[in-house]
Parts: structure tokens; C-alpha cells; sequence
């Protein structure tokens, strides 16, 4: 399942906006550059003022020239950031950049190839939202509610 629309950067001028903040962090694969935009809000919640959080990737030509190599890893990214979701504060706009260890050469073929995995990207995004203090504590289940109710 996909990032909502309202979830995602789309416009040029966003992406730039976020990048001229100059605050980013990086790791072995990819760039993390944040902006506080308080501006975002849900259209359809206006009145509830609901303030969201929106993500833009970027996957250069220079890292494949292969345009479906770089839309899957745009949706690897965004299955990644799907499944953080709930870790991310609200009211920011954020720009996810892949670098050029996140692929390789096939020794075989010669072709490029995505290098890192689902798991390997989540475990990174996770470090860069770290690094930037943009993570939550994931929510606390309280378990003793459920043992109570499977106990009847």
C-alpha cells in the first residue's frame, strides 16, 4: 500500500524549500533533509487543523539510468517510510535522497542492481530519523488490557 497523496512532496518548489533549510543528515545510503512546514495541512480537515507530514524521494539518473530501477527504489523507499509512519512527528516536510551504494553491478550481467533490501532500508531511515531527532517513541501497547480480555 502506497503513501497517500496528501502524504507525499510533488511539487519542485517543496523539494527545493526542504533543501535550502540545509538541515540533513546522511548515512552509507541514503541523504535525510527535513523542514518544519506547519503550512501542511489535510484539505479536507481544515477545520480540525490537523497538521501531516509529506515525503519526497529523489533517485538521480546518475544513480541508474534505468527508469524502473529508480521507481522501484522510489517504492522500496516508500514502503520503508509506510512502515515508520507512526514513528514520524507531525508538521514536517521530508526529502529522501539515494546515494550510490544502494546499488551495485551484477557481476554477471553487468547491469545495475538494488543492493540493499526492505529491512535494510527501514533499519536506515530509522538511524537518519534518529540523527535528526524526528523520531517518536512507538506507542505503547498495553498488554495487560488484552491478557484480561482473552482470559474471559
Amino acid at each position: 500500500m502506497a503513501l497517500r497523496r496528501a502524504q507525499r512532496l510533488r511539487k519542485n518548489g517543496d523539494f527545493q524549500r526542504v533543501r535550502q533549510q540545509r538541515q540533513s543528515v546522511s548515512s552509507r545510503l541514503l541523504i535525510l533533509a527535513w523542514s518544519p512546514h506547519p503550512e501542511s495541512r489535510l484539505e479536507s480537515d481544515l477545520e480540525s487543523n490537523v497538521a501531516i507530514t509529506r515525503v519526497g524521494f529523489v533517485v538521480s539518473k546518475r544513480i541508474s539510468k534505468n527508469a524502473t530501477t529508480r521507481n522501484t527504489i522510489k517504492r522500496l523507499l516508500s514502503e520503508a517510510v509506510r512502515s515508520l509512519w507512526h514513528e514520524i512527528p507531525p508538521g514536517y516536510d521530508l526529502v529522501l535522497t539515494a546515494r550510490h551504494q544502494l546499488v551495485g553491478t551484477d557481476a554477471r550481467t553487468g547491469k545495475r542492481v538494488i543492493v540493499a533490501d526492505l529491512s535494510t532500508l527501514k533499519q536506515d531511515i530509522r538511524l537518519l530519523l534518529r540523527r535528526a531527532q524526528l523520531l517518536v517513541p512507538a506507542p505503547v501497547v498495553d498488554d495487560t488490557r488484552l491478557s484480561a480480555s482473552q482470559e474471559t
